[in-house]
Parts: structure tokens; C-alpha cells; sequence
């Protein structure tokens, strides 16, 4: 006699279409699922004799297979963000959740204190926190990790933090810039961004390590953004130029391709030509550096790798470990622009 094999839930959600913790959801009411994907699952597991686990469902009832996604939203102005290179970062996290079968809570920004964020774990709204930017934030994080509340942050690596964060080896990166300007026989250097964050700050001590190895004078000086976007760095480009032409730096590296960019249609405003009065260099290697006019000397980072680590590390604290941080390779991709 042929036994007939019992359905599981992986049957359910290969019928209806949908991942295996929808069905979870699904079949114990969950508010994240809709009405029609509710009753679409329970009439399979009626239709096909699904009988739920009860053991197994307690023990899932623990994890809500949902983890929360802050953006850094306080160091841009007006809660907007302009910079593409997060919102690739977001894809790679993105794709790292999808493919472990988790969903992704994007918080808002009024719902990104400490407070809230604690609650959302503490009521199982999601099982961790990715922050994708530090900014001035790391006191918040002292004090989120002293709770107990498992997250991991995109940001800078230093020892002794009492977190875990991934992030790329900006210091190295400012080095590779400064060495490529140099090599380009350039001296007077314009720093681009703001120092009150640690990996721009990070950046910009590369760019310092690189220029005291010279063997020829050279002068460095700073446009300092207190924002992120191409429009503030475009007028403040600008205004430094048309202060005092005569003071104009024959090299930039910029904390940020989107800033570098400002920077060169200013130049270009002004009447100068880059790379031939000017060499640039960028940090992210966004997509459109590749295609901007001139194309973007810039330094690189691996988010697809960044996304896959973060969600790896905070899959390791929530099952109660301690994953280390990490800090990515940089790597400098020359270009036209320098």
C-alpha cells in the first residue's frame, strides 16, 4: 500500500506562491499579511489537510523572520537623502534578507530613536536592527548595545567598540587617493566634507598620511559640508571659487562621488577643465560615476559584500553569538576625471 506523504508548509508556499515565513504568518494571523494572501494560504492548508506543528510553531513564535532597516537620516537635511551610494547598500541588504527568507522593516525617520527601536524588538516587530550609516549616532549605539537589542551598523571599524559594525577601510582609501594626486604631480589639495563624522574624518587622515610621505611641498585645505547633497556642495564649490580664483586647488578628493561631481560642474562653471586644470577624485564608486562627463576617478567598495555581511553578522546575534566587525577592502579605480 503507497503511504501518502503529509503536506508541509514548504508545499503551502510553493501553491500560493509566497515564501515559507508568509505561510508562518499567515497561519497564526499576522497583521504584516494580507487579507487576501490570509485567506488564499488557509484555504490550501484546509484544501490539502495541513495540520500546524504546534511544538515547532512556539518555537517560531520567537523570531517574526522580519528585521528593521534604519537609515541615517539625521545627517541629511530635511530627512532627505541624495546620496545613491545608500540606497545601493540598501539593495545589497535587500538581497541578503530575500534570500534567507526574511522581510525588511524600513523605519521612518520619526522612528528611529532609541526608545522606539528597543519597543519594536521587545514587541517582536523584528528580530534585529541594520542601521545603514553612523553619522553622529555612535552614542546611540553604546546604549542600544548595552540593552541587549541585537543590531549591526554600516559605518567605521575601530577597536574596542562595543558593537558590531561592517564597514570599508576608509583611512586606506584616503591614502590611495592622496598617493594617485600626487602621482599626478599635483600639491594644493581641497578635502571635501565633513570631519565630524568618523569615516569621512577617517577619510580625510588617509589623504594627511599620504601627503606628509611627499617629497615636495604640498597645501591642504577644507570645504566643509554640513550636508550631503550635490546642490549645497554645487553652491558651496561656487562661493569657494568665486572668492578667490587665484587660491583654486589643482586637486580634490571628495568624501563622496555625489560631492565630487558638484565639484566639477563648478570648476566647469568657472572656466576650468578637469583633469587639466584640476584632477578629482570621488569615494563609493556609484553607479553614475562611471558615466559622468568627464568619467569619475573614484574609490570603490564592495556593497554587495557589505549587504551579505551585515545581514550575516546580525543573524549570528540573534542566535546569541557574538560576530566580530569587519572592515572591507578599498580599492582605487582611475578614470578620467583625475
Amino acid at each position: 500500500m503507497k503511504i501518502r506523504r503529509s503536506v508541509t508548509m514548504e508545499d503551502i508556499a510553493r501553491m500560493a506562491h509566497v515564501s515559507k515565513p508568509t505561510v508562518s504568518r499567515a497561519l497564526r494571523n499576522s497583521p504584516l499579511v494580507t487579507p487576501e494572501t490570509r485567506k488564499l494560504v488557509m484555504d490550501l492548508a484546509q484544501k490539502h489537510g495541513y495540520v500546524v506543528n504546534r511544538n515547532a510553531q512556539k518555537l517560531r513564535q520567537s523570531r517574526s523572520d522580519t528585521i528593521a532597516v534604519v537609515l541615517d537620516f539625521k545627517s541629511h537635511r530635511e530627512n532627505r537623502i541624495s546620496d545613491p551610494f545608500i540606497f545601493n547598500l540598501l539593495a545589497g541588504v535587500s538581497e541578503a534578507l530575500g534570500q534567507r527568507e526574511q522581510d525588511l522593516l524600513l523605519c521612518a525617520p520619526g522612528h528611529a530613536e532609541i526608545e522606539s527601536l528597543s519597543a519594536i524588538i521587545a514587541s517582536r516587530g523584528a528580530d534585529g536592527i541594520i542601521f545603514l550609516g553612523e553619522g553622529e549616532r555612535r552614542p546611540d549605539f553604546v546604549d542600544l548595545a548595552a540593552l541587549g537589542v541585537p543590531f549591526v551598523v554600516w559605518g567605521s571599524v575601530e577597536q574596542d567598540q562595543s558593537y558590531c559594525a561592517v564597514g570599508s577601510d576608509n583611512f586606506h582609501g584616503g591614502f590611495l587617493a592622496g598617493q594617485h594626486l600626487l602621482d599626478r604631480g599635483r600639491s594644493r589639495f581641497l578635502f571635501v566634507g565633513d570631519s565630524r563624522f568618523h569615516e569621512i574624518s577617517q577619510r580625510r587622515q588617509g589623504l594627511v598620511a599620504a601627503l606628509a610621505k611627499s617629497d615636495k611641498p604640498t597645501h591642504l585645505s577644507d570645504l566643509i559640508m554640513d550636508g550631503f547633497s550635490y546642490a549645497s556642495t554645487l553652491e558651496a564649490a561656487r562661493a569657494m571659487i568665486e572668492s578667490d580664483k587665484a587660491t583654486v586647488p589643482d586637486a580634490v578628493f571628495a568624501a563622496s562621488d555625489t560631492a565630487a561631481m558638484a565639484l566639477i560642474s563648478a570648476l566647469g562653471d568657472a572656466g576650468l577643465s578637469v583633469p587639466g586644470d584640476v584632477s578629482v577624485v570621488g569615494y563609493n564608486n556609484i553607479p553614475g560615476a562611471e558615466y559622468f562627463s568627464p568619467p569619475l576617478t573614484t574609490i570603490g567598495q564592495d556593497v554587495h559584500m557589505a549587504g551579505a555581511l551585515l545581514v550575516e553578522k546580525l543573524m549570528l546575534h540573534i542566535e546569541g553569538r557574538a560576530p566580530a566587525s569587519t572592515m572591507l577592502d578599498t580599492r582605487l579605480i582611475v578614470r578620467e576625471s583625475s
